[in-house]
């Protein structure tokens, strides 16, 4: 299942945000491969959807396999979260001639998409006392 490059590139053009009274999102992603490259996670509200902005985000040069988890501090609202591992350091979303991914990929729920995200598919409410959410790897094969 293609992930539009607007989603996964968010992280490209992320904004970190310091948000006074925040409410913490911690999210968990896992099954990442060592790979090389630039590894990106993304948080967007609904406004930035689909768009190259974002709200937070990280991203880490050669990541180690395994699992991290990354916690943002964002106001009260509902908020997608998507990863990209740009493993051959292009700065692109490569996908193959059908459109399917060939960067590594995840976003929330990723494992139930067969086409592109809508945003309630791929986001969590992250209350005043915050949220947490896991988010799988998909690497092509």
């Amino acid at each position: 299942m293609p992930l539009p490059k607007p989603l996964i590139a968010l992280a490209c053009a992320f904004t970190i945000a310091g948000v006074a009274g925040a409410a913490p999102l911690t999210v968990t992603v896992t099954d990442i491969e060592a790979r090389g490259g630039t590894f990106y996670v993304g948080v967007q509200t609904e406004a930035q959807f689909m768009q190259d902005a974002g709200v937070a985000g990280e991203m880490i040069e050669a990541p180690e396999a395994g699992a991290k988890t990354f916690t943002f501090d964002l106001p009260e609202g509902t908020y997608a979260v998507s990863v990209w591992h740009d493993f051959n350091g292009n700065g692109v979303f490569d996908t193959s001639a059908d459109g399917r991914p060939v960067d590594g990929w995840g976003a929330i729920n990723g494992e139930t998409l067969r086409a592109a995200p809508e945003f309630g598919q791929v986001s969590i409410a992250v209350p005043a006392g915050g949220a947490s959410a896991a988010v799988k790897t998909f690497y092509p094969e």
